[in-house]
């Protein structure tokens, strides 16, 4: 476990960095000390070539609750102040992103507002089958303001987003595979095994293949059609005969063995 953080705790798990949520008596908020290590753990995360995989989970019975609505007030009151913590929101989120690394939300219980923003940065989401999750901002006269108007109509559509987002409503983790929030629902008690045997799996596939594929699908929500197209026919040309993995997994298929990729 790596020392120095108080609101978050950093494991190394072989590939995986396990990055739990630990502060279960408030339900894990998003505050700005949260926020700041969140990101420190990101820069120490990005800089193992190492680690392919990140699981970020929350202690106790929330993934996380969101922010901190106490905190906020006195935030209100500081506008410039109120703006940097805005932006290092925004570059935890945008960060996890564009890394190279797959990041796996691990939504072991409620996880709303801040905490669902942090979900949709996210590649995968795993929900146990007692999670509840939400936007739930304006039930206290919110807004999201960490990407959630953007990245959520983008994952379950315009309208659903807007149910979610006026309503404030929680729905259950079965409802949010339904539509699309996330990849699956498994019981609560195998939750940590079933995204650690996932993100272990990683580390047999070709890093430089997963880190480009995550590339083209982020960057297929921000084109058209057509300019994704040629986007794609450029990146995968140039993959196909300047990557040595490429060529590996290819060669590996017809000697029937198992791929040697690049580290």
């Amino acid at each position: 476990m790596t020392t120095g953080y108080q609101n978050i705790r950093l494991e190394w798990r072989d590939a995986t960095a396990w990055v739990t949520l630990n502060r279960p008596d408030k339900l894990n908020p998003l505050d700005w000390a949260t926020l700041r290590e969140l990101n420190r753990a990101l820069d120490e995360i990005n800089a193992r070539p190492d680690i392919v995989s990140a699981v970020i989970i929350g202690a106790g019975r929330a993934f996380s609750a969101g922010g901190d609505l106490e905190g906020y007030v006195g935030l209100y009151k500081k506008p410039d102040a109120f703006h940097e913590f805005l932006r290092d929101f925004h570059r935890l989120l945008t960060g996890m992103e564009t890394s190279q690394k797959v990041f796996i939300a691990a939504i072991n219980g409620v996880c709303v507002a801040g905490g669902l923003e942090l979900l949709l940065a996210c590649d995968l989401v795993y929900a146990a089958d007692t999670a509840k999750i939400g936007d739930g901002h304006v039930n206290f006269g919110q807004l999201p303001g960490a990407g959630g108007s953007q990245r959520l109509p983008r994952v379950v559509g315009p309208i659903k987003a807007k149910q979610l987002i006026f309503t404030g409503d929680l729905v259950s983790a079965e409802e949010c595979k339904r539509i699309g929030l996330v990849n699956d629902v498994v019981p609560a008690a195998e939750l940590e095994n079933v995204v650690l045997a996932l993100a272990t799996g990683f580390a047999d596939k070709s890093r430089v293949g997963l880190r480009t594929a995550k590339h083209l699908v982020n960057t297929a929500m921000n084109m058209d059609f057509a300019d994704g197209l040629e986007h794609e026919l450029s990146v995968v040309h140039r993959y196909a005969t300047t990557e040595f993995d490429a060529t590996e997994g290819l060669v590996a298929f017809a000697e029937k063995r198992k791929p040697k990729f690049s580290r």
